[in-house]
């Protein structure tokens, strides 16, 4: 069974977050869900239009654990706390090297390139965020979903779903991805 992480922070955008959590698993893909808090007390997050969630576990917890791919969901200031904790960037440096999985929605590809991951790549955020950036070897795109080799980028809220979907192909494949875009009666 495949295994994601996706980390919260206050002000995250909650479409984005729950949607992703909700496709992943209805595709039976064992989501872990994780606060920025230090140590083991998980705190609640309070996301970007005041809807509170209760994370699995804190990211120091969630380290000692594998995945095949972190996903950050976007919103401010959300995605600006993901991309100030040095355990974000450590943690999507080793999953490049190891071969596995990133993606960000919204605002929070910026934290990709802030990575490095988004260099050669074609990549897409919302409006304002990596289009601003000037990086030069990075192909912006206006797409909904980009998919470049491993690492998987979307614009925002409105492309959430067809991101989420995304998702569940490439880790569980199109048949997969098929039957629950049509549980959800999702049309593209």
């Amino acid at each position: 069974m495949s295994k994601v992480l996706v980390p919260l922070a206050n002000g995250c955008e909650e479409i984005e977050a729950i949607t992703i959590i909700d496709v992943l698993r209805r595709a039976e893909i064992q989501v872990i869900t994780a606060s920025l808090d230090i140590g083991q007390q998980v705190t609640p997050i309070t996301a970007s239009r005041g809807v509170v969630l209760i994370p699995d576990m804190t990211l120091d917890d969630a380290l000692c654990h594998h995945f095949d791919m972190l996903v950050l969901p976007g919103g401010l200031p959300g995605a600006d706390h993901l991309d100030n904790d040095q355990r974000i960037h450590n943690l999507l440096t080793k999953m490049a090297v190891t071969g596995k999985y990133t993606a960000a929605i919204c605002a929070a590809p910026k934290i990709l390139a802030h990575a490095q991951l988004l260099e050669g790549k074609s990549a897409t955020s919302y409006p304002g965020f990596i289009d601003k950036m000037n990086l030069d070897n990075t192909q912006v795109s206006d797409e909904a979903v980009v998919i470049d080799a491993k690492v998987i980028t979307s614009r925002g809220p409105a492309t959430a779903m067809a991101f989420a979907l995304s998702l569940v192909e490439v880790l569980v494949g199109k048949e997969k991805r098929d039957e629950i875009a049509n549980g959800l009666l999702f049309k593209e």
